[in-house]
Formats: structure tokens, sequence, C-alpha cells
């Protein structure tokens, strides 16, 4: 094993010894499962037998589950409604032993949900067949605000790092970040950024880990297979967004990290290129990333590290998690 090597084996080891806010929008995510019986007679549909039901979580919850996968002691910090969907937020954060008292109770907002049904015959593979969203927007008030800021205050105190996941349900707000940020710098905690539609609103971040398509989006520029594209869209990101890091996942063409002051960083995917799934993979890099740098890890060894898990994870089906110990393999087969 190379120097290299046993940093990252020496970072994993570190992360069950870690406590991570997570501020954000957190989305349940429900499956019900069905078998394939007949067209309808009152409309050329499937008629769907029901057989189960399963729950997980997406957004904010997500990246919590992915960092107690990894033994990281995770801190939610998001919205739910008073309604049956945010008890069964609570009731998966719960299942993993992640504590619900971060959850804030807000009486007007439906807590996001995302209903798909899957269908197939009785042994074969299912199959996705409609999904149906259920979406409303964080409350901006003075109370609600008031009750994320305290929040986020003991968390520059008590906690490592802080993510901030934002799937534009407005969990997170932009004045309540700039209000809280000087907090987090000065106990020296990072402050890591995924941002699916405002990337450009919370400047100061330690590091963003956008995909290639919210860069484009971000900047209005297009990157396709041109590296001085990506490499300049790279460079004014990060000044834009006044980090000393800037990780961007390009899917099967790996990734790039951007430093002040350095040369660009690019990282082939690990393993395949055949992927599998890339739901939720973001939300498995900027965990993983956030935790190595919370480690006291170099921004490229958290990159590396990352790599790894985000390659792991795209081989995955649905929404994923990856352990130390997948993350320990893949160092040794990545070497």
């Amino acid at each position: 094993m190379n120097d290299s090597d046993h940093r990252l084996f020496t970072l994993i080891d570190k992360l069950a010894h870690l406590r991570i806010a997570v501020w954000g929008d957190i989305i349940l995510d429900e499956y019900v499962y069905g078998a394939t019986r007949r067209v309808s007679r009152e409309a050329p549909v499937l008629i769907l037998s029901y057989q189960s039901r399963e729950y997980s979580l997406g957004g904010a919850g997500n990246a919590l589950l992915n960092l107690r996968a990894l033994g990281v002691e995770a801190v939610p910090i998001c919205v739910v409604g008073r309604d049956a969907t945010g008890q069964a937020v609570a009731g998966v954060l719960k299942k993993h032993g992640i504590a619900v008292d971060g959850l804030i109770a807000a009486p007007a907002y439906p807590t996001p949900l995302k209903t798909r049904f899957l269908a197939g015959e009785e042994n074969t593979k299912k199959q996705q067949v409609l999904r149906i969203d259920t979406e409303g927007r964080v409350p901006d008030t003075a109370a609600l605000k008031a009750a994320l800021t305290r929040a986020l205050r003991r968390a520059a105190k008590t906690c490592d790092a802080l993510i901030i996941s934002d799937y534009h349900y407005r969990t997170v707000k932009a004045d309540v970040f700039a209000e809280i940020l000087p907090a987090f710098g000065a106990a020296d905690r990072p402050v890591a950024l995924d941002s699916r539609f405002r990337l450009l609103s919370f400047p100061g971040v330690t590091v963003a880990t956008p995909n290639e398509p919210e860069v484009e989006d971000a900047l209005k520029v297009r990157i396709d297979d041109d590296p001085r594209a990506l490499g300049d869209a790279g460079r004014a990101l990060l000044r834009k967004l006044r980090a000393p890091a800037l990780l961007i996942t390009r899917g099967s063409k790996g990734m790039a990290l951007f430093r002040k002051s350095k040369p660009p960083l690019h990282l082939p995917i690990f393993g395949s290129t055949d992927i599998v799934d890339v739901t939720g993979a973001g939300d498995t890099v900027i965990s993983v990333f956030t935790a190595a740098l919370a480690c006291g890890a170099e921004s490229e060894d958290a990159a590396r590290l990352a790599n790894f898990a985000g390659g792991i994870v795209v081989m995955k089906k649905g929404t994923a998690t990856v352990s130390p110990l997948e993350l320990k393999q893949a160092v040794i087969a990545g070497h």
C-alpha cells in the first residue's frame, strides 16, 4: 500500500468519530410494487395488483443516510409538514439510528413525496410505470427562519461540518445562510454545497459539488466534451463562489477538482462506465467528500475518496449508500 492509499484508509477509519449536520430539503421516496394483470376496460391502462410498499429518503435525507452508512453521526436540519409523509420521514430516520429532534414542523407545508409505481409479472423485474410528485414550498416566515438559525448556530458549535442540500423546496434560505456562515468559518467547520438550481446563491462555502449540467445552467455555457470549456467553467464558478475548492461530477467521465492557484485534477470514474443508476449519486459524493474534509483531509484526497464512493454507488439500483468496508475495498482495487 502506497502513502496515498494509507492516507485514505486512515480517513475511512476516522469517519465514525464525526458529527455532521445536513441542512436542506428532505424528500420521502415511496415505491409501490404491483403485478400486472390486464388492461382496464375503462381506459387503455394497466391494472396493477398491489403487492407491497417501501420507503426511502431523497434529497437531504439521502445525504443523511449516506453519512450514517459511513458511521457518521448525522444531524438533520430539515423541515417537514404535520402530515403522514412527515411522520414516515421520521420513521425512516429512526430506523437508521438518526435522531429526529432536528426536524422542524411547518403546519402549512406538504412534506415532499415522490411516489413511484413499479409493475411486472410475478417473476419478472419490476419496471417504473408512473411517478406522482406531491410538492410545496417551505414557508418564508420569521418564526421558521429563527428556528433554522438557532439549529444552525448549534450545529456550528457541536458538529464537525455542514452539508447544504438544496433541492429548491426552500428549506435553505439565502438570508439565513448569510447570517450563519460566519459561525462555521469562525469554528473552522467545512460547509459543502449541493444546489440544483441556485448554485450561485451561496457564495463563501468551502466546496460545492455540482454536476456538469448544473454548472452549465448556472453559468449559461456549454461544456460537452471540450476540456477548455470545462476548465474555463470550473475556474469561473470557483471565482464566483469564492470557494477554496470545487468538485464537478461528470457521470461516466469521472470528476474534475478545481482549487485556487492549482491546475484542475481530473479523476476518471472508478469501476465500470456501464452505469446502472445515477440516482442520488451526488448525495454520496458530497457526503464522503465533506466527511473527509472534516477529518482534516486535503481536497485532493477527499476527491479521490468521493470518486471511489461515486463509482460504487452508481452500480447500485436507486438511491444507495456506501459502507466503510466497500470504500476500503475500492481503494485496494483502484491501486
